[in-house]
């Protein structure tokens, strides 16, 4: 018997299609908060798909290498005192002790306790951590969270001049004031000490970008300079 064909037509779907993410054009706007240009985000940073296991494995990793240990319970080595032995070893009818400072004693040492020298450290690779890093970014892309400027400068570090600059830009995000983070293509002593008292603002250089700054904000404010330098360090 010969094999029954089935009529069921195949869609196909072109590649170039398929990797052509929407969205990938954004306004750039001045300080003043008006619209004067278009910038085209390159896919390779910005287009990327989420994959939220490993951004959490990322998020996790950079928070545990950032935990320090306070928590320390002495031993019963460290616990001053108990040198002398309480009583001699036989003859007096009670157990035997070598030490006041036993774990099974008051004021003893603790026996399992917290330590200062654990390591809570978790490792990740750089790929995957960059990997991690470029989806956040495209994720702020998909959820219009990122505010591209044509530059950023101020002639003073006042913070009011830095306000002025979020106020202006209420226009584009209303809700601006929620927070964000200012990222700057270069170190610009003026825009950090302007914008470290505003609350829920902070800023940071594009080579320094991670995962946990920009998820703790909810825009990314940047000039179109520093999209240059995360092109050059990260797309690799």
């Amino acid at each position: 018997m010969s094999p029954i064909k089935s009529k069921t037509k195949k869609t196909t779907i072109s590649k170039k299609a398929a990797k052509t993410p929407a969205g990938l054009e954004l306004a750039v706007f001045n300080q003043e908060g008006k619209e004067v240009a278009k910038i085209n985000l390159p896919e390779k940073i910005f287009g990327l798909k989420l994959n939220p296991s490993l951004v959490k494995q990322a998020y996790e990793a950079q928070m545990s290498q950032a935990r320090i240990p306070y928590a320390h319970s002495k031993d019963r080595s460290e616990v001053r005192g108990g040198g002398k032995k309480p009583w001699r070893q036989k003859g007096t009818g009670r157990s035997r002790h070598g030490s006041i400072r036993s774990p099974i004693w008051r004021g003893g040492g603790a026996t399992f306790g917290p330590r200062k020298d654990t390591v809570y450290a978790k490792n990740i690779n750089k790929k995957m951590r960059r990997s991690a890093l470029l989806m956040v970014l495209s994720g702020k892309v998909r959820d219009n969270e990122i505010v591209v400027l044509d530059d950023l400068k101020l002639e003073q570090p006042k913070t009011k001049l830095m306000a002025d600059v979020v106020k202006n830009l209420n226009d584009v995000k209303n809700d601006l004031g929620k927070g964000a983070l200012v990222v700057m293509a270069q170190k610009n002593e003026n825009i950090i000490r302007a914008t470290r008292n505003i609350p829920k603002f902070m800023t940071i250089g594009a080579q320094n970008l991670n995962v946990v700054d920009l998820l703790n904000h909810r825009y990314v404010l940047m000039p179109k300079s520093a999209i240059e330098i995360i092109e050059k360090i990260f797309a690799k």
